[in-house]
């Protein structure tokens, strides 16, 4: 018996091939999970010839700055301080010469104590266990990341625990890219988990002012169908506007507590993604009285200074697949020197990376 959800998808990619247009349209996602949902399902395969659903800019790890990275190795690297970060950073290397500590996983086992966490609450009870020793916690997310963050410090945090913010907003990247003169994309699939947090509305712009069909969509094969429908439609019939294809947990404002919390503790900067260079407005730093808990102020981190900042390792085209401009299997290293076991690039390191989810599907060749 075929279930509700798997017939939904198939009439929606019926219906998808029975849009009258051969042209070809270029959809980007921006999210890491509508790519793994993309890849993982085969929903891409089982698009028309002339759909091309390719990965944007939806993996905050594979973005994070390696003079962020340098610092955080840094101050774990001093042997007086415990620092957390989520599980995927740890493996995430850099450019160093050859012996130099290249990842935080190197750092810890040379002696640093390095510890993964899946949450900031692990964060807090890991500081609380260690009174009076300084715990940093590496902070490199995107807004879904980040709201947690505020509300933790909002809610309390033993004055151990300090933290070093690497943390990203979407949308200023996605403009970034639509303003290029190179660009060749067609429609936009927003992603859905920032959307909960920021609201739907962030995206208008995409149809405001690009003129280019958006839709928010989750994660389930019908919903991400909707939405790739939405888009296609618009696309053929020369319309742009903003849909909702995740209703169920996307508004038009967003969660306004959550939003409210990350107002209220960080202030939007200006912020380097890795590869990429500065892209203004999609950072954060602390808001004045939030700067107690600010681990490059109570350490005195001075900022790393790399000889080619924000530069990804040599013949690694990890920046390019981030902003779209070749497929992960079109990386000169992919499945070469660049494998999950042994990644090179930080898009093969992350679950969230465009490469990684590539490969988990078992996508080898171009």
């Amino acid at each position: 018996m075929i279930e509700a959800g798997e017939a939904a998808a198939r009439a929606l990619l019926e219906r998808i091939g029975g849009i009258p247009t051969t042209s070809q349209v270029t959809i980007m996602n921006v999210c890491g999970g509508h790519e793994r949902s993309l890849s993982m399902l085969g929903l891409r395969t089982a698009l028309p010839e002339h759909v091309q659903v390719i990965p944007g800019p939806g993996c905050p790890v594979c973005v994070c700055p390696e003079e962020d990275l340098a610092d955080a190795i840094a101050v774990a690297m001093t042997g007086d301080v415990t620092l957390v970060a989520f599980g995927d950073m740890l493996r995430v290397p850099i450019n160093v010469s050859k012996g130099d500590i290249a990842s935080l996983a190197q750092a810890r086992t040379a002696g640093a104590d390095v510890r993964p966490i899946s949450s900031p609450q692990e964060a807090v009870a890991i500081a609380r266990s260690l009174p009076g020793k300084p715990v940093v916690f590496f902070v490199a997310g995107f807004e879904t990341t980040t709201a947690p963050v505020a509300a933790m410090l909002m809610e309390g945090v033993p004055d151990n625990l300090s933290i070093l913010l690497a943390a990203r907003r979407t949308w200023p990247a996605v403009a970034m890219l639509l303003r290029a003169e190179d660009n060749a994309l067609d429609a936009l699939i927003a992603p859905g988990h920032v959307a909960t947090v920021m609201g739907a509305d962030e995206w208008r712009f995409v149809a405001n002012r690009h003129h280019l069909p958006v839709a928010v969509a989750g994660f389930s094969a019908e919903s991400l169908l909707a939405g790739i429908y939405s888009v296609l439609r618009q696309f053929q019939e020369g319309i742009a506007f903003l849909d909702n294809c995740y209703q169920e947990l996307v508004r038009p404002e967003g969660n306004r507590n959550a939003r409210r919390m990350i107002a209220e503790v960080m202030a939007v900067t200006d912020a380097r993604w890795r590869g990429i260079g500065i892209i203004p407005d999609s950072g954060f730093s602390f808001r004045g009285p939030w700067q107690h808990y600010d681990a490059r102020m109570r350490h005195a981190i001075v900022a790393s200074e790399r000889r080619h900042p924000g530069d990804m390792p040599p013949g690694c085209d990890c920046a390019r697949v981030v902003l779209g401009k070749v497929r992960p299997n079109e990386c000169r290293l992919y499945g070469k020197a660049c494998t999950p076991q042994r990644p090179i690039g930080p898009c093969m390191v992350s679950d969230e990376g465009a490469c990684h989810i590539w490969w988990q599907a078992g996508i080898r060749t171009t």
